[in-house]
């Protein structure tokens, strides 16, 4: 039970690594938590510091996900306690120990998290991600959108399993924590219909 314990605890130890926090600061001088969406993520990185530092926070955000799980592996911990670590990574993010538990969604860390997981998946999913970025514009919209893309994937990958079901709460998670920005993704999808609707009257 020791080394179970320490795999929840290193993950949450290393989902608190606030990369944005700090690179934000130390390019600008900025709370990122403070300017932009107020979100601690490299997507308002992107936007308020430079695509650079940005990069670096995504870079960081996807490898202390993806590290939390090799970790619990290595420490040879069953599926459920990898899983669990994995989670508590993403928590960390959210309620990082380091800044006074306020950070950001975690959807890099729960991407790198599935890179290691399942990477067929994720890798999908990104693809989608991105695809729906190309006319949304929007990281968070794109992501919202894609998270039944997600759990399709998951299940049609791995199976309906202790993976599929860490992934339910993950979405459910995610967008309880996202819930007072959901009406940017009715106001995209809007817009998208018109421009659609314009299109095939032009």
């Amino acid at each position: 039970m020791l080394l179970e314990i320490a795999s929840i605890i290193i993950g949450y130890l290393l989902g608190s690594f606030p990369a944005a926090y700090i690179i934000a600061r130390y390019r600008k001088g900025i709370d990122i938590r403070e300017v932009g969406v107020r979100n601690m993520g490299g997507a308002n990185v992107i936007r308020e510091v430079g695509k650079g530092a940005g990069a670096l926070v995504l870079v960081f955000d996807i490898g202390k996900g993806a590290l939390s799980i090799y970790i619990a592996q290595l420490l040879g911990v069953s599926l459920p306690w990898v899983l669990a670590a994995g989670f508590a990574a993403m928590l960390g993010h959210n309620y990082p120990v380091y800044i006074g538990f306020r950070g950001g969604k975690g959807v890099a860390t729960v991407m790198g998290i599935f890179f290691v997981l399942s990477p067929p998946a994720m890798v999908s999913t990104t693809a989608v991600i991105g695809i729906i970025l190309l006319f949304a514009r929007s990281f968070f919209v794109a992501v919202e959108l894609a998270s039944p893309f997600f759990l399709l994937l998951v299940w049609y990958v791995e199976g309906v399993g202790a993976m599929f079901f860490c992934a339910v709460a993950i979405v459910a998670f995610q967008l309880f924590r996202s819930r007072g920005r959901l009406k940017e993704v009715k106001a995209v999808i809007t817009r998208m219909t018109r421009v659609k609707r314009t299109d095939s009257v032009d």
